[in-house]
């Protein structure tokens, strides 16, 4: 079949499966073999590549440029269009690269986003209310089972159609128990009057079928001004069994390294909310911010074993204006990992461990990369991490900038647990104003610490030399001098 007649015989069936011949402009016709002229002429201008499958010749379309009504139709459907059976199909290759022509690629944008006001700012983001007569679209209204069996993928859908596209404010609702969910968007833009509210309280639990995520993420928040992604639950990513399958794309210089899909990726998002969730063992990263702007994420636990593959906690690139602030994440790879193009982030109160620390790069991987520039790392601890604080880039392949950079109150405690230890009869003259420094681990505070007859002077001008002790309750007896702690 020509590669005209095979885009229409795709559209047609598009058409006929959801029942909206017309909406891709001006179609009146429903031969399947028809030229594009009349059912799709409106639809997109596109060009087509051969590209040689193991079965059949699938056609490579590029430099697409779709309608309003195509782009919007394939946004809302794209989940349902792999699910409704496209998938394995004669010129399914035509339909995913329509879809992905249509929607910009991240990996390609070069461009960091303009921050517009910032919302929240000065909001106590903290307190949830509901708006005046906001409606809740409940999950289980629309059919989802919370059996951890039933697939509630289309139930999700609906329920996230029924919200973005309602005109007085609304949110979706997952109240207790499992609900499994496939690969699928919540995306805009949306028509409610203020930010959209996804409320989860119970467990949304992904697909192990690593196939099924034919858009490379698993739950994509995309073209969105003002969302709230709260409510206390879990995002279980089930990633175990695809670790072993798992590309390291950090090491692989290769710019076609597929990674695993990310469990929340935020996606041209401007004015959002990451707050009091947990993510459970990803597929790949818990947690992917790109192309975003004043984005906050808080309160969250992130959580995988320290071996898990490629499982950044929160990942960022191409984005302004991000706060991460009062998390613990405990991965296997970067708690936090910032990559080019990311401008003006500040990570407060985080607890890092197991994991390899909070990373800035790998820069360099790709020519013309952006700038990283402005990134604040404060009260932050690193607990059994592989790495502290990185800058990373590749050796000799592409110039890059990082800059305006700072980090400050970091603490690494220690693991090691000391007791049982004995200074006695210890007598002379020290240079240091804190003659004895008992500082010890908050997690393994020192137990059984004995002090006999200290007398240590202090050298130079006649000022008392002091003592200092952290989580330790030192056993004194005899001359102590300095005096002992309080």
């Amino acid at each position: 079949m020509a590669p005209h007649a095979e885009l229409a015989k795709i559209g047609y069936e598009i058409e006929k499966l959801f029942g909206r011949q017309k909406s891709f402009g001006s179609s009146n016709n429903n031969n399947p073999n028809t030229s594009p002229s009349a059912t799709h002429q409106n639809l997109c201008q596109y060009k087509f590549y051969p590209a040689y499958g193991s079965k059949v010749v699938h056609m490579h379309v590029e430099d697409i440029t779709c309608n309003e009504a195509a782009s919007r139709f394939i946004a809302d459907n794209r989940t349902e269009l792999h699910r409704k059976g496209l998938v394995g199909q004669v010129g399914v290759d035509v339909i995913l690269w329509l879809v992905v022509a249509c929607f910009v690629v991240e990996g390609n944008e070069r461009a960091r986003p303009i921050a517009g006001p910032d919302i929240y700012e000065g909001r106590n983001v903290a307190k949830d209310v509901l708006a005046p007569g906001e409606i809740i679209n409940n999950v289980m209204s629309f059919g989802a089972k919370p059996d951890g069996k039933f697939d509630c993928t289309q139930a999700f859908m609906d329920a996230w159609r029924a919200t973005c596209k309602s005109k007085v404010q609304a949110r979706v609702l997952v109240p207790l128990g499992r609900f499994v969910v496939s690969a699928m968007y919540f995306a805009g833009p949306c028509t409610t009057p203020g930010p959209v509210t996804v409320q989860v309280e119970g467990t949304v639990v992904a697909t192990t079928d690593i196939s099924e995520y034919v858009d490379g993420e698993w739950l994509m928040f995309q073209d969105l001004s003002g969302i709230k992604l709260i409510g206390g639950g879990t995002f279980d990513g089930q990633g175990k069994d695809s670790w072993s399958q798992t590309e390291n794309c950090e090491t692989d210089s290769d710019s076609a390294c597929v990674r695993a899909p990310s469990s929340i990726f935020f996606s041209r998002v401007n004015n959002g909310i990451i707050q009091n969730i947990k993510t459970l063992n990803p597929k790949g990263f818990h947690i992917f911010v790109t192309n975003c702007a004043n984005i906050r994420l808080r309160l969250l636990k992130l959580t995988a074993p320290g071996t898990s593959p490629n499982t950044d906690g929160i990942h960022i690139s191409h984005s302004i204006n991000v706060k991460i602030s009062k998390s613990n994440i405990e991965t296997g790879d970067d708690c936090v990992s910032m990559i080019q193009g990311v401008n003006n982030v500040t990570i407060k109160r985080l607890k890092c461990g197991p994991g390899h620390g909070i990373s800035i790069g790998s820069l360099g991987k790709y020519q013309d990369e952006l700038e990283v520039r402005g990134i604040r790392v404060e009260n932050c601890t690193l607990v059994g991490t592989t790495n502290g604080l990185r800058i990373k880039s590749w050796p000799e392949k592409y110039s890059g900038l990082a800059t305006d950079i700072s980090y400050s109150d970091i603490t690494y405690p220690s693991l090691v647990k000391i007791a049982n230890v004995g200074f006695i009869n210890v007598k002379g003259t020290t240079i240091s104003p804190i003659a004895v420094d008992l500082r010890c681990s908050k997690q393994f505070p020192c137990e059984n610490i004995q002090l006999h007859n200290i007398d240590l002077k202090l050298l130079g001008p006649i000022l008392p030399s002091g003592a200092r002790c952290a989580n330790v309750k030192p056993v004194y007896g005899g001359i102590q001098m300095p005096p002992a702690c309080p």
